[in-house]
């Protein structure tokens, strides 16, 4: 006989974006994004602004995801949310209404670490995209977060190494800031460094012990670096912007892989997985492919739309929850800073 479909109805509301998905099994069905122009004129998201606007989104978007996957609330096996990390007005909005809806249909509630769910997104079925063996080794890179993960299971994670200081994420936003780029400006360094030299300037790589990271430094180098230049010649952003934009990315990108390399060398394990809204980054993309063939690595680059924030991800995780009735007490708590 034929087992009824697992319908689960995943909520993510970390930061900016909020997001309702339905995934029957593994499969995503709906994976419905809202996210939030009004922190463009600020130059970073905005807390307070945030959370309304979470407070506007999150029952038309819950709505519409139900309504096009098909189903009825009936049907909800049960419902996924961020637990954390992330920031706190926005992610009560999204645990808050979570908790309320599984109350009132008397189903299963899973509380989910956002950083776990970008590492499981490599498990969504999805057509032509590859699912990692275990174990295997994640490097999870966002505007918060930069890590190093063992990934033994499901549930068995292990960070092996992360960022002392600032997240990689922050380096590109920050850099572009210095540029004059608005925000947020990781994406618009991509787009510009297509064009330029990699190795028109060059910036010193922190020197970090083991498996962690360290940002600040190199943030430091090219605030000096751009108003040095500046002073000489006020056109230098202008006349350079594409070959400033290829060098920040390259040592960027350098950084990462110099210490993936390390982490293969001491585990012994060569399938690299990516995730994190930083993984959308052509550069570090580019250089994993090219690490197939380079270094024999199996890399895995997730679809575009589950890299950065989304719920699709957070339905992942709760589906293998569920399948393990690893459910959450009704009275769990959302937590800004949340561990594995």
């Amino acid at each position: 006989m034929e087992k009824s479909p697992i319908y689960i109805l995943a909520i993510e509301s970390s930061c900016d974006d909020t997001s309702a998905a339905i995934l029957c099994n593994d499969k995503v069905i709906t994976n419905v994004v809202a996210s939030q122009s009004i922190h463009q004129k600020y130059g970073g998201v905005v807390p307070e602004l945030a959370s309304r606007a979470h407070q506007q989104n999150i029952v038309p978007v819950v709505d519409i995801a139900i309504k096009d996957a098909g189903i009825t609330k009936d049907q909800i096996s049960g419902i996924a949310f961020t637990q954390g990390p992330g920031l706190m007005g926005s992610l009560l909005v999204g645990g808050n209404f979570a908790k309320s809806l599984a109350f009132a249909l008397n189903v299963p509630l899973i509380a989910v670490n956002h950083m776990h769910a970008h590492i499981l997104a490599h498990f969504i079925d999805e057509p032509g995209y590859d699912k990692p063996k275990f174990p295997f080794l994640a490097l999870t890179i966002s505007g918060g977060h930069t890590q190093i993960v063992k990934v033994n299971d499901f549930f068995n994670l292990e960070i092996l190494g992360e960022t002392t200081d600032d997240a990689v994420g922050e380096a590109f936003d920050k850099s572009a800031k210095l540029l004059g780029l608005p925000y947020p400006g990781g994406p618009l360094i991509d787009k510009n460094a297509k064009f330029g030299n990699p190795k028109a300037f060059t910036f010193t790589k922190p020197k970090v012990d083991g498996l962690n990271f360290s940002f600040s430094g190199l943030k430091t180098q090219i605030m000096y670096f751009i108003q040095k230049n500046v002073a000489e010649n006020p056109n230098f952003i202008e006349e350079n912007m594409n070959d400033i934009c290829a060098s920040i990315q390259f040592t960027i990108v350098s950084i990462l892989m110099d210490k993936l390399k390390m982490a293969v060398k001491e585990t012994g394990i060569n399938q690299i997985a990516i995730g994190g809204g930083v993984s959308a980054n052509s550069g570090i993309r580019q250089a994993l492919l090219d690490a197939q063939t380079k270094y024999k690595w199996k890399t895995f680059i997730p679809k575009f739309e589950y890299t950065t924030d989304n719920a699709a991800m957070i339905g992942i995780v709760g589906y293998q929850y569920y399948l393990n009735n690893k459910f959450a007490k009704k009275t769990v708590t959302n937590q800004a800073r949340l561990e594995f």
